[in-house]
């Protein structure tokens, strides 16, 4: 899988000329959100107090946002542009690889052609997609950190205001605390994502059949028989998921309010302005973001891990492992 594409002479100036341009891209989009990260406690001090300012300072304002705010959108832009033709050189790499050993190898795999033909293809977008959010997570850590840790000494609660970096502390506790709980809520999850792709195989593959022979393959019962394992799958899929999906618009919506809760008494208290909580809301939840990614994206990576296995499983059948 990876080794079609980053370790093959034909593919070198794609697979690693195009993963450091993507990083580039990533690294100045996430410094650019660290300018609006700053701008945001200039423009709501200067609301908090709009009566004592003049409407000049706003529009001044307002056009340092957008010469921050339009260039990240044309690089984000050809960022996802990028991303996509990225991952289908990277699929055309690992599809070529494979069809030779195919070819020549007489094992009989099940939904074969849909391995080489759809998991490779959703394997590289998935892979391609969620390393880029990995890298920019990384990124914006360590560009947000050192904010949000010079933000937390306007903490007037107690126990936190004894803590260095508390709001740095308190954002890494409840990402861990929602992983594990995401883990526990998601366990059963990547099991039946892969028995879902083995019955939508088997569907694809007697539908395929029943074009050639439409006698003797896609009889009614038939048919009716694996839809029906597919309908029970999926519905056993749906309701792990609807447990899921509850779990995590809960742990989201609570986050929302987590660092107005932490920096409410300072603002009461007049210890910190209204452009310094919204400061603080904006990197807490960049920081939480990065933290959380695999909690936001717990449904691809149960998909990514059950298309690898399939893919792992089909080049230990073909002898493309053993090379």
């Amino acid at each position: 899988m990876f080794k079609s594409f980053f370790l093959n002479k034909r593919w070198v100036l794609w697979a690693w000329g195009g993963a450091i341009l993507l990083i580039l891209s990533l690294l100045i989009q996430v410094s650019i959100t660290v300018k609006i990260n700053e701008w945001y406690k200039g423009f709501y001090d200067l609301l908090q107090n709009a009566a004592k300012s003049n409407i000049s300072e706003f529009w001044e304002k307002i056009y340092v946002f957008s010469y921050l705010a339009f260039p990240y959108v044309l690089l984000a832009t050809f960022t996802s542009f990028f991303t996509r033709v990225f991952a289908l050189r990277w699929r055309e790499a690992i599809t070529f690889d494979y069809l030779p050993f195919w070819k020549s190898s007489d094992a009989s795999v099940e939904g074969a052609s849909q391995r080489i033909q759809e998991d490779a293809s959703r394997f590289a977008k998935i892979v391609e997609s969620l390393g880029l959010q990995v890298v920019r997570a990384i990124m914006t850590l360590i560009a947000f950190i050192p904010i949000l840790w010079g933000l937390s000494t306007g903490i007037e609660i107690e126990f936190l205001k004894q803590l260095p970096g508390s709001l740095v502390w308190v954002s890494l506790f409840v990402s861990l605390g929602g992983l594990l709980i995401s883990w526990f809520v998601g366990i059963r999850l990547p099991g039946l994502e892969y028995n879902n792709q083995k019955v939508e195989a088997s569907f694809r593959k007697e539908l395929v059949y029943g074009e050639d022979d439409r006698i003797k393959y896609a009889k009614p019962d038939t048919v009716v028989e694996l839809f029906s394992g597919i309908k029970f799958n999926y519905h056993r899929l749906f309701y792990n998921y609807g447990y899921f999906d509850i779990w995590v618009n809960l742990y989201d919506q609570f986050m929302v309010i987590v660092p107005y809760l932490v920096m409410a008494p300072s603002l009461f208290s007049g210890l910190i302005t209204l452009g310094v909580i919204v400061q603080v809301s904006n990197a807490f939840q960049r920081v939480h973001n990065s933290f959380s990614l695999f909690i936001h994206q717990w449904t691809t990576i149960t998909e990514l891990r059950s298309i690898h296995k399939r893919l792992d499983e089909f080049e230990m059948a073909i002898g493309y492992k053993t090379i």
